[in-house]
């Protein structure tokens, strides 16, 4: 009987030794994490006590300040877009509107003619409407971001879209005095998507590749084993950070997209229409840097219907 109660208090003292160890380990876990939090140490907690569920503890309050401090990078980040978002919707908005303005006060003069009348007429209607394409982009591109926008995806017969979206920008190709190398193969492919984002996506990537392209202009289209794969390839110049993907940032304003054009006032909202549709209809829209030449990579389920 006395050594059970030898026993039994060995156990009690060892109970409590280890009770004030792990409330000493809590305290300096807390002090440590006050210390944190005062902005005092980027130093996250160490547990000098063993034991699983103390160092278990530790490690999700350390998983918590990361997941904090990352959600803190992505809110400066997106402070930051949005302030040079506003920027440069401001710039693009405001600078067709000076101009219109400008043409409305030409055209309160007495002494004009009927031809300067004509022309300053012309010049806003052609501001208006690239005021009007630009407010369209902005207004897509919300629409397009939001939860509840969703595509009509369908079985889409590309060997016969495709060409006919091709021959629709005949005239703006001929005008850049660009003949562009176009590979469709004859045999039936068949994808999931929804033609009218199609059309749009196609359409996007075309126009900025008419409007910066120089050179040789490679359209090709192929079937893989469960895609299928749209490219347009040209000429372009170097890229920040020889990164393609900026590309699709609508806040990328400096146009070196593609060769001989400089630097630009353009917003990008075309490309990143196209990206956000892609993702409407599971597909994927890339951009790789090959050298000196940057293709455009759509790609698409293809349909289990056999042709």
């Amino acid at each position: 009987m006395l050594y059970i109660m030898i026993l039994l208090i060995i156990l009690l003292m060892l109970l409590l030794i280890r009770s004030l160890m792990v409330k000493r380990e809590l305290k300096s876990m807390t002090k440590q994490l006050m210390t944190y939090n005062n902005r005092d140490t980027g130093k996250k907690l160490d547990v000098a006590l063993f034991d699983i569920h103390i160092e278990g503890l530790a490690a999700q309050i350390n998983r918590q300040s990361d997941l904090l401090l990352a959600a803190k990078a992505e809110q400066l980040r997106t402070e930051k877009e949005l302030k040079q978002m506003v920027a440069n919707i401001s710039h693009d908005i405001r600078t067709p509107l000076t101009s219109i303005f400008g043409y409305i006060q030409l055209l309160e003069a007495d002494d004009l003619t009927a031809e300067e009348k004509q022309e300053y007429v012309a010049i806003i209607k052609n501001r208006t409407k690239r005021l009007q394409a630009l407010l369209n982009d902005f207004f897509e591109l919300s629409v397009i971001e939001s939860i509840d926008y969703a595509l009509q995806l369908g079985h889409l017969k590309m060997n016969n879209l495709l060409p006919e979206i091709i021959l629709g920008l005949y005239d703006q190709f001929n005008e850049r005095l660009l003949v562009p190398d176009i590979h469709i193969p004859q045999d039936e492919i068949i994808v999931i998507a929804d033609e009218s984002a199609v059309r749009r996506v196609i359409e996007n990537l075309l126009l900025n590749t008419i409007k910066h392209a120089t050179g040789k202009v490679s359209i090709t289209f192929l079937k893989q084993q469960s895609t299928a794969v749209l490219m347009i390839t040209n000429k372009a110049n170097p890229l920040p950070d020889n990164d393609p993907s900026v590309l699709f940032n609508r806040f990328f304003t400096v146009d070196q997209t593609r060769s001989g054009t400089g630097a630009g006032a353009g917003t990008g909202l075309g490309l990143s229409i196209a990206k956000g549709l892609m993702g409407k209809m599971e597909g994927k829209l890339t951009a790789e840097m090959t050298g000196d030449h940057l293709t455009m990579r759509c790609e698409w389920m293809l349909s289990p219907r056999k042709s």
